[in-house]
């Protein structure tokens, strides 16, 4: 493992690889589910790094996240475009998505949630504000493209509290 000095200095390179998929992992109890990602923006603000996930209502691990003040992302930096897939289009509600994608967890250095074992970048990260979007104040060609279904996701930001590489 290659512990990485600032969330900052890997944010342009892991952002690249989240547009092809990285997996969400939440724990709250016992339900702990991973979805893919694909959306997401890292920044320095509050004097902290922070990393903001998009989770629509619809999704299984927005029930889990609202219970809980934290989550990981493992950004794969190796071939796991099948299990990005399958965990991007199957709700954890009807499937194991570790299980059905042999996905194996560790534990979480700062957080409960745990990380996705792959070699990749991991953030664990403490939910330090939330917000529902409101369509009133998105671009309508946003709102008619991207939610035409009107299934709008809330903003997680999540303060980076351990980032680190695995091989």
């Amino acid at each position: 493992m290659t512990e990485i000095k600032s969330a900052m200095d890997i944010a342009k390179e892991a952002m690249e690889i989240i547009k092809k998929g990285a997996f969400l992992t939440v724990k709250a109890g016992d339900a702990v589910n991973t979805m893919t990602i694909g959306w997401a923006t890292m920044g320095h603000i509050w004097r902290k790094d922070v990393l903001m996930v998009a989770v629509r209502k619809s999704r299984h691990t927005f029930g889990i996240i609202e219970k809980t003040d934290h989550f990981t992302v493992s950004i794969p930096t190796s071939d796991y475009k099948k299990a990005v897939l399958f965990c991007g289009t199957k709700s954890g509600r009807d499937f194991d998505k570790f299980k059905e994608c042999s996905l194996k967890t560790a534990p979480g250095k700062t957080v409960d949630s745990p990380v996705i074992e792959i070699p990749g970048y991991h953030f664990e990260c403490r939910i330090v504000y939330k917000t529902a979007m409101d369509s009133k104040f998105l671009d309508a060609a946003y709102d008619g493209s991207l939610y035409s279904d009107k299934d709008y996701h809330t903003l997680y930001f999540g303060e980076i509290t351990a980032c680190y590489k695995t091989e």
